[in-house]
């Protein structure tokens, strides 16, 4: 079961003209975007516990108990050497909307499966 997920309506608008432009409209690749996106509880204002675009957040892979920090990021600003990871990308749609304290299942590039716990998100900025 998918963890409930809450999206800003800023967040979303945006998503949604990306998604809608011309390069990105036939892409089967973001289809799991898209589903996230028609899931989600839209809010005016995100509170601080909520990962959004932008935001910094920590987590615990369960499975080693490694921590590490990601950005949730835009496509054009998504740089793996800054940590910042792309909304585009399947781990970024998996991150979108989720709070301190939730944990999501998913599929690593190379067939792992592997859960992660939210610890902390920092302000967008």
């Amino acid at each position: 079961m998918k963890p409930e997920i809450i999206v800003t309506a800023c967040d979303l608008d945006r998503l949604e003209m990306l998604l809608a432009m011309p390069p990105n409209r036939g892409r089967s690749d973001l289809d799991g975007l898209r589903d996230e996106l028609a899931r989600a509880t839209v809010v005016d204002t995100a509170p601080d516990h909520l990962i959004t675009l932008s935001r910094r957040a920590r987590f615990r892979e369960e499975t080693s108990g490694r921590e590490y920090e990601l950005t949730l990021a835009w496509p054009h600003e998504a740089s793996a050497a800054e940590g910042k990871v792309s909304i585009f990308s399947p781990a970024g749609s998996a991150l979108l909307g989720l709070s301190i304290g939730q944990q999501i299942d998913w599929q690593t590039p190379e067939g792992h499966a592997i859960r992660l716990t939210v610890l902390a998100v920092a302000p967008a900025g």
